[in-house]
């Protein structure tokens, strides 16, 4: 199934095979369900049908609710709609040029062309605030596409009464409000209709038989574009790019061809493709994406590349460093476990089609995209689908790279210490824990949507649950923080728990996993107890629902002392004296 997915997608496969490929992607165990509403400025059959695809394929079991047609502004505003009923986790907008109301006449003002604006904008930012009040979930929202024609030719771009500047203005604003509203998420078919070629994209003839705003192959590439979203939204964006090094990130075989005879920098078109993909991964990096090494070599051959003075990366900006002669499935699997992240958070870039098969049929989880061997399409091979698709920057995905080198330095540093408690102590970890502060909500989100392997229940909130919880005094919220000599690791665990007559509850509990087994889970559950007891509280009921990849946490309220209720839920006493369990972390009030 994995082909009819990598770039460059196969869009007359997809759509004449649909049906076969959506049976074989129905049995993979372990899905996700979601309910998507899927709001129609125009036909969406086709697309509801494409999107499920790409959903299975990332492992989401989607429910549709797909408005009539041109009836997605009624199925919000008016609640005696079927939407309410539906409750929808995620909403899509699908919207396009022609659901735009009215474009400027050529004798109208500038006043009267601002007013036109408003008027349209009001209409969307009126949709987006009711979804928000009603069902508080995530809003995909397209942006506009070029127009089918310019009446103005080239002054249509400028003049304020082109159809090309009109869109233009909408697009910025449209921008400016998904800045602003951390629960909208736009989906740029301005950049996808033009990648297309707009004189594809519309389709006349599609749009008057059937009521399709495009191309109908244009319709994978458009539900490529909504999944990658969808994606981020739930968490299951991929977090580390695993790379080969020879003929990959340089031409040639560094062994065998040395310093000097690698082909990278701006001597020939081949060296400059190179340079530009080693920027183009760089960059990756600089956003908050993981790079692991993974090369058959000696690792002084495989290190000395990278002292080439044309290399755009250096070993330093490589998380894992992996280069021997092992099977690159094992040393990918070991690059996972050295990361703790799931091996379904790697993609792996490799040119040589025999390794990327192997890998493939070793670890089906890991992500193998199609490299090929023609360095000039590395780039939009990995860009354009979506893999790394993130919907919020936080200043810790900034920082992710440093907070992952400096793992790797405790990791350097345990082995100097004769006791695992006695280099615990030597960190000197300071902890900050804290009801739930408005400037952290977005990570706290983040967290609660990507956190698998440290969390109890699973159980994902959008941002708008988030907040209310935050504002609801029968929760009680933490955060929490936690840095150490080697550097800050952000905000890494979170507690949410509501109360029920003397008992509080908890609803989620997670963990980042790059701050495994430093004592991080005591610190936070001693403080939760502090609050409860503050509360009046005299009891934790503690839950744990196991996944698929949570196994890591099944005994962790029986080894806090919790005594087992049923078979999912846990109850720590708190009435009596309660002992401390953090003796390693500094709390910073």
């Amino acid at each position: 199934m994995t082909n009819y997915f990598t770039y460059p997608l196969n869009t007359t496969a997809l759509l004449r095979k649909k049906r076969a490929i959506r049976r074989g992607l129905s049995n993979r165990k372990n899905l996700d369900d979601k309910r998507i509403a899927i709001l129609g400025g125009s036909t969406t059959a086709e697309i509801k049908d494409m999107l499920e695809l790409f959903l299975l394929h990332a492992g989401i079991r989607p429910v549709f609710y797909e408005s009539e047609y041109n009836r997605y502004f009624e199925d919000v505003m008016f609640p005696e709609s079927g939407l309410k009923d539906f409750r929808p986790e995620i909403i899509y907008i699908h919207t396009t040029n022609l659901n735009i109301r009215r474009f400027p006449a050529l004798n109208e003002s500038c006043e009267a062309i601002e007013e036109l604006l408003a008027g349209e904008m009001n209409r969307f930012s009126g949709l987006w605030e009711r979804i928000e009040q009603d069902y508080g979930c995530p809003v995909i929202q397209n942006n506009f596409e070029l127009p089918h024609y310019r009446i103005l030719g080239n002054l249509d771009a400028y003049d304020t009464h082109g159809r090309t500047a009109f869109i233009g203005m909408l697009n910025y604003r449209f921008a400016g409000e998904a800045e602003k509203r951390k629960n909208l998420h736009l989906n740029d078919i301005n950049y996808l209709s033009a990648w297309f070629g707009l004189e594809r994209w519309h389709d006349r003839l599609f749009w008057y038989s059937y009521k399709y705003a495009m191309n109908y192959e244009a319709i994978p590439l458009l539900a490529d574009s909504v999944a990658s979203i969808i994606r981020g939204i739930c968490g299951k964006a991929k977090k580390c790019l695993v790379l080969d090094l020879d003929n990959t990130l340089w031409g040639g075989v560094i062994g065998d061809d040395g310093l000097q005879g690698i082909r990278i920098g701006k001597e020939t078109p081949e060296a400059e493709a190179y340079t530009e993909f080693q920027r183009y991964v760089r960059e990756l990096k600089e956003r908050g994406v993981l790079l692991a090494v993974c090369s058959k070599n000696d690792e002084t051959n495989a290190r000395e590349g990278f002292a080439h003075p044309d290399s755009i990366l250096s070993a330093d900006d490589f998380a894992a460093f992996t280069a021997n002669w092992n099977p690159k499935h094992e040393n990918i699997r070991n690059i996972a476990y050295t990361l703790n992240i799931g091996i379904d958070s790697l993609v792996f870039a490799d040119d040589n089609p025999v390794e990327r098969e192997i890998v493939r049929a070793q670890l089906a989880e890991v992500t193998v995209p199609e490299l090929g061997s023609d360095i000039v399409k590395y780039i939009d091979i990995l860009d354009k689908t979506g893999l790394f698709e993130t919907v919020s920057l936080s200043a810790d995905d900034l920082q992710r790279n440093l907070f992952y080198a400096g793992n790797a330095e405790r990791e350097k540093q345990k082995e100097q210490y004769a006791s695992y408690d006695e280099f615990l102590r030597s960190l000197k970890m300071v902890a900050e824990i804290a009801p739930f502060s408005p400037i952290y909500l977005d990570r706290i989100t983040q967290l609660a949507n990507k956190t698998n392997q440290f969390n109890l229940t699973t159980r994902r909130y959008t941002l708008s649950e988030i907040q209310a919880m935050a504002d609801d005094d029968s929760y009680i919220t933490l955060y929490g923080k936690l840095r150490d000599k080697f550097g800050d690791n952000g905000l890494v665990s979170v507690i949410a728990g509501i109360k029920k007559e003397n008992e509080l509850h908890i609803d989620l509990w997670l963990m980042s996993c790059r701050v495994l087994k430093r004592g991080m889970e005591t610190a936070m559950l001693d403080a939760l107890a502090g609050r409860a007891r503050e509360c009046g509280l005299k009891a934790i009921v503690g839950y744990y629902f196991p996944t698929a990849k949570n196994g890591m946490v099944k005994n962790l309220f029986h080894e806090m002392g919790f005594r087992k209720l049923s078979e999912n839920s846990w109850h720590l006493d708190i009435s009596g004296n309660y002992t401390s369990k953090n003796p390693f972390i500094e709390i910073n009030q």
